[in-house]
């Protein structure tokens, strides 16, 4: 077992679930204060970029950032910039996601997309405009200048062609194909995976002296909760209903998308899920009495209703 030293952290005796409201106020004051204002010109691109940002959403990528300070006891301040920068990042891709040259979706997250709320090039430009955003609040940080080009760099491959945007092609190109368990896998590991990977690793790279099997574990068990992540999505698209997912259910099956339970099968999406769940707590293992908050977050990632 690697030795992690304590840090500033909240009461580790109450449950991740309790905690869970402080850090979605933490995250939100933080985008909050980075975002430009509504009323700062132009106007109507702002308001579009802070309806992009703050129409719901469950943050499970700045929960990740502070359940992996939690376990490697880094104070919470110095965790703000990463969760906020990667949760615009995932903003942006959302946008664009929902875009008509991509999935051409009305409803996010319960409410029209920013295509549809605004128009189409007002919603490309405030996808554009939180991107390089992300990067700007990672420059900020309140750490050595070479944490934060780590940093930037790990961000930049994890939204760039050999990460998040990379799996999107793929998955754009694999509609109405049949792929391999593998294929799917790689695909999901990078179209959704590799933000949450950075997520968890982010943190990480704050932690200077973190023991070598300690990063080994966290980057193993990111890579694996990514890939659940997304089976899991693709489950719910499947089974869910409209009003709770927050999008069209059956929107996969609309476009001929190439998923794990469309291919598959749902019992072996939930099997896959479950070993993938498993794999990941092993994954932990190294990290002792450290990892609780991760764990509830990987249980929760596979047995979300939304």
């Amino acid at each position: 077992m690697c030795n992690i030293a304590p840090g500033a952290s909240p009461n580790r005796t109450v449950s991740f679930h309790r905690r869970i409201d402080h850090y979605l106020a933490r995250t939100a004051r933080k985008l909050d204060a980075v975002l430009p204002s509504a009323d700062e010109r132009p106007e109507r691109l702002h308001d579009a970029m802070r309806y992009a940002v703050f129409n719901g959403g469950k943050r499970v990528r700045p929960l990740l950032v502070y359940a992996t300070g939690e376990c490697l006891g880094i104070d919470e301040a110095l965790l703000d910039g990463p969760a906020a920068a990667i949760e615009l990042i995932h903003a942006f891709s959302l946008v664009h996601d929902d875009l008509p040259a991509m999935d051409d979706d009305d409803l996010r997250r319960g409410k029209p997309t920013v295509h549809r709320q605004y128009d189409e090039a007002t919603a490309i430009l405030a996808a554009d405009a939180l991107q390089p955003l992300a990067f700007s609040v990672l420059a900020d940080i309140e750490a050595p200048p070479d944490v934060r080009v780590r940093l930037v760099r790990l961000l930049a491959d994890a939204c760039g062609s050999i990460g998040m945007t990379g799996g999107q092609a793929i998955d754009l190109a694999s509609e109405g194909r049949t792929l391999s368990a593998p294929d799917l896998e790689h695909m999901y590991a990078l179209k959704t995976g590799a933000l949450i990977h950075a997520s968890v690793v982010s943190v990480g790279l704050l932690k200077p002296d973190l023991p070598e099997d300690a990063a080994n574990a966290l980057d193993r068990f990111a890579r694996t909760v990514g890939v659940a992540f997304q089976i899991r999505d693709d489950i719910l698209d499947i089974e869910g209903e409209t009003e709770v997912i927050g999008k069209p259910a059956g929107s996969d099956a609309g476009l001929r998308k190439a998923t794990y339970p469309g291919q598959f099968g749902i019992v072996d999406a939930r099997r896959r899920c479950d070993e993938l769940l498993a794999d990941a707590f092993r994954e932990l293992a190294p990290l002792d009495g450290h990892a609780e908050s991760l764990r509830w977050l990987a249980r929760y990632i596979v047995e979300r209703a939304f």
